[in-house]
């Protein structure tokens, strides 16, 4: 995994590892929030977010989703993902000023936000990739973690020579996907039996219209 991680990288530029593999680009910024800021704004998401459990479908059964989960966007962003319709709850001060800083650094648009919350290392996202048609053909999706460094792993959806890649994600790194990350691989957050403290993760998304 390291040769194939070591083979894309691009260039680093301070805390900023830009990554080419087959199909994709990814950017990797350790520090991009200090752990103060961090630490803060995980500590004031945990307490003002109207976290949900959803349940889905899953092999003809309704499943509870091993994670909790918010949508907040602009009123129009409503998003639907195996099965489920969500409609946007409104911004709260904080997610704004993260929307902020993060289309700042992609020199991108987002009007929406998914929010997971990992509560013990048993909540886990299984194997997927973010290619519903209101995400549009080629998203840019940026991702804050806060909380416990969790693992966060790729597999290329055809070529099987390439290995499972795996990026250690700590609290106040963001990592983006770009290009035709979506239609060529897929991403999960495996469970762990660490014993790890709870875990935010904010994707941030521009969701277009599909009328």
């Amino acid at each position: 995994m390291e040769a194939y991680l070591k083979n894309w990288l691009t260039h680093k530029r301070g805390n900023r590892a830009f990554y080419a593999p087959p199909e994709a680009a990814w950017i990797h910024v350790e520090d991009f929030l200090s752990q103060q800021e961090a630490t803060h704004m995980k500590e004031v998401l945990l307490a003002s977010i109207p976290w949900k459990q959803e349940y889905i479908h899953l092999f003809g059964k309704k499943v509870a989703q091993p994670r909790l989960t918010a949508w907040h966007g602009e009123p129009e962003a409503s998003y639907t993902y195996s099965g489920l319709k969500l409609p946007p709850q409104p911004w709260t001060p904080e997610l704004l000023s993260l929307k902020k800083k993060v289309a700042d650094f992609c020199k991108a648009q987002f009007n929406s936000v998914l929010i997971n919350l990992y509560r013990e290392g048993a909540d886990s996202m299984g194997w997927h990739s973010d290619d519903e048609k209101e995400l549009g053909q080629q998203p840019v999706i940026a991702s804050i973690s806060l909380g416990a460094e969790r693992r966060f792993q790729f597999k290329h959806k055809y070529r099987k020579e390439i290995p499972l890649i795996s990026f250690s994600l700590k609290s106040g790194s963001l990592f983006v996907m770009k290009g035709l990350t979506q239609q060529y691989w897929k991403h999960q957050v495996p469970k762990t039996k660490k014993l790890v403290e709870p875990r935010l993760n904010l994707t941030f998304r521009y969701i277009v219209s599909t009328s």
